[in-house]
């Protein structure tokens, strides 16, 4: 199957119910095949991870010893707080050391399976509180190792004028593009926020936008796991159609 075929073919099989936020075509790993390796092996080839393109290998970059690593070192120096499974991050580098090829084998398998966040509630110095759902030390290890391939890629997309959460980029940079609109004669400010907009990101735009950018059905389904996670909630513990932030 030639290179565009193949898109068109990936493209066609990802649809998505934007009205709720699910897969409509989904072939998530069913339990009776957990444990059997299901990688086509014309999708582990190596990508050039170029916008447009189709990155095939971005789960194998994901899943590289470097990459891999370098995320767990991150998680960390960030330190934080244990998920539900009560593992710390002291625990992190001696697990991956012995559970590596697992690790690997479930991303690329497809039967990796993030568990639900550990739900915190903040207080807000105004009043209320602020939801806050805390990883498992792996889900943070994993996610991270996905931002380190998928940031190159995407940050061909933003917009120059955009400051907030990317590398290399800091409010001060942001102070001094306003003080240069300010001395080319710009008057007006307008300041626009969204409220608990990442509690309301609808999964299905959000990955169909994915969709558009990586056009990788394997990539796709692992972010959609995150995302559907759920957050944990005793007794019980529900996923997700909507927000990121458990």
């Amino acid at each position: 199957m030639c290179r565009k075929q193949k898109t068109i073919a990936m493209q066609n099989e990802l649809t998505f119910d934007v009205a709720v936020g699910y897969l409509v075509n989904d072939r998530v790993e069913p339990e009776s095949t957990q444990g059997v390796r299901s990688i086509d092996k014309s999708e582990t080839t190596g990508g050039d991870g170029v916008v447009g393109c189709e990155p095939d290998g971005i789960l194998e970059q994901v899943v590289r010893a470097n990459n891999l690593f370098s995320a767990m070192e991150r998680v960390i120096r960030n330190k934080g707080a244990s998920g539900i499974d009560g593992m710390e991050v002291k625990d992190l580098q001696p697990y991956l050391a012995n559970h590596y090829g697992e690790v690997c084998d479930s991303i690329l398998g497809g039967w990796y399976k993030p568990q639900p966040v550990r739900r915190v509630e903040i207080p807000k110095p105004d009043g209320g509180v602020r939801m806050l759902g805390v990883p498992t030390v792996i889900d943070r290890m994993v996610q991270q190792a996905l931002v380190q391939i998928l940031q190159p890629i995407f940050e061909k997309t933003f917009s120059d004028s955009s400051f907030g959460f990317r590398p290399k980029r800091s409010a001060h940079q942001a102070i001094n593009r306003a003080k240069e609109y300010y001395e080319s004669g710009c008057r007006y400010v307008v300041d626009l926020d969204l409220e608990k907009y990442f509690d309301t990101v609808n999964h299905g735009l959000l990955l169909n936008m994915i969709m558009k950018t990586v056009r990788n059905i394997r990539v796709v389904r692992l972010i959609r796991k995150f995302l559907k996670s759920g957050a944990d909630r005793r007794p019980g513990t529900t996923g997700r159609s909507r927000g990121t932030t458990g």
